[in-house]
């Protein structure tokens, strides 16, 4: 299939923020040798390249020069059975949580926690994407990428792709890679996670003592539902802020100032603290600043319900940073990366 080049295209219904800019290129690849032929098209007339999935963790700050691809390759696949455990691959267009909702269907547990994140599969681990004590790199087992300095096709382990706290080796290597498969291995028999507290506490309330791991993702769905706004109501890229690691001695400091501040101990020593309790303590909480706000059931949201600009997004995103540095000694780092401008 030929390469179909939209110009001037409207990147509105590209980002869950629904902040409209325009690509100066655009095209939508649904085949390793389609993206192939896009990098080729933009390295001869030397464009830059701007890569966007599901577009819900960017914000989009100004014009994107160049040629933006909308990674749209489709596909899921069981791969292996070895007794309990499964392997299945996924295309990065893939939307994610339809996957999650393929994998319950047949009957496989895993990736019932992270139920109702937006976005694709190919995106999901240059963020190691987590929620309710999961994260991918739990359940990872290998991926496909375009090295886009030689051309080449390479397998990632587990180990070759660096995750951290919603970090990983792509994050940091900007536009070196384009990932084009996820491999992850599930399980037939539920190992289920249920001690992250708001969950432990939804799964109590059932009175279920039997594994069941598409009960859990209801769960998960219903949390998610009750705090998170849908972007296709409310405009939003999710959690915009990371929850900050401080170093135990910070994280006492903080203890004996403010009693009530949650604090989770890592395994590293590190402590994390919850960005959504220091935004709210704040007072940001319900905020609006024009076209721009911070969500009423969940500080750690920014919404964009007026059709307001990246920039009144990180306008509102610093006065949020500056104000609880001032009030914490934290400095709270941006999840959503800015493209444009």
């Amino acid at each position: 299939m030929m390469l179909a080049l939209e110009s001037d295209a409207d990147l509105q219904p590209f980002n869950s923020m629904a902040i409209s800019e325009r690509a100066e290129r655009l095209v939508r690849v649904e085949s390793d040798a389609q993206l192939r032929e896009a990098l080729a098209l933009a390295d001869a007339h030397g464009w830059p390249v701007t890569l966007l999935g599901g577009g819900s963790n960017v914000v989009l700050a100004g014009p994107v020069p160049g040629l933006v691809l909308v990674m749209c390759s489709r596909g899921r696949r069981v791969l292996k059975r070895d007794g309990d455990a499964v392997l299945v691959e996924a295309e990065a267009g893939e939307n994610w949580h339809r996957l999650v909702g393929w994998s319950l269907d047949l009957g496989l547990s895993g990736l019932e926690n992270l139920a109702l994140i937006p976005g694709t599969v190919g995106a999901a681990p240059v963020q190691n994407i987590g929620a309710y004590g999961v994260e991918v790199r739990d359940l990872f087992d290998s991926l496909d990428a375009l090295d886009r300095e030689t051309g080449e096709i390479r397998g990632f382990s587990l180990e070759e792709c660096e995750f951290a706290y919603r970090d990983s080796v792509f994050k940091r290597e900007v536009g070196r890679y384009v990932i084009l498969r996820v491999r992850l291995r599930l399980h037939t028999h539920a190992q289920l996670r249920v001690d992250y507290a708001p969950l432990a506490a939804a799964w109590a309330a059932t009175g279920l003592a039997r594994p069941d791991a598409r009960v859990v993702a209801q769960l998960v769905m219903s949390i998610r539902r009750s705090k998170l706004p849908d972007p296709s109501v409310m405009p939003n890229a999710g959690s915009f802020f990371k929850n900050p690691l401080v170093s135990a001695s910070v994280a006492s400091a903080l203890a004996a100032q403010f009693p009530s501040m949650p604090q989770f101990l890592q395994t590293d020593g590190q402590v994390k603290l919850a960005a959504g309790w220091l935004i709210d303590q704040a007072g940001w909480k319900g905020f609006r600043d024009g076209p721009v706000g911070v969500h009423s059931e969940q500080a750690l949201v920014l919404v964009n319900p007026g059709g307001g600009t990246g920039a009144q997004v990180l306008g509102l995103a610093e006065k949020i940073r500056q104000d609880v540095l001032q009030r914490y000694g934290v400095l709270l780092e941006q999840e959503p990366p800015v493209v444009g401008g």
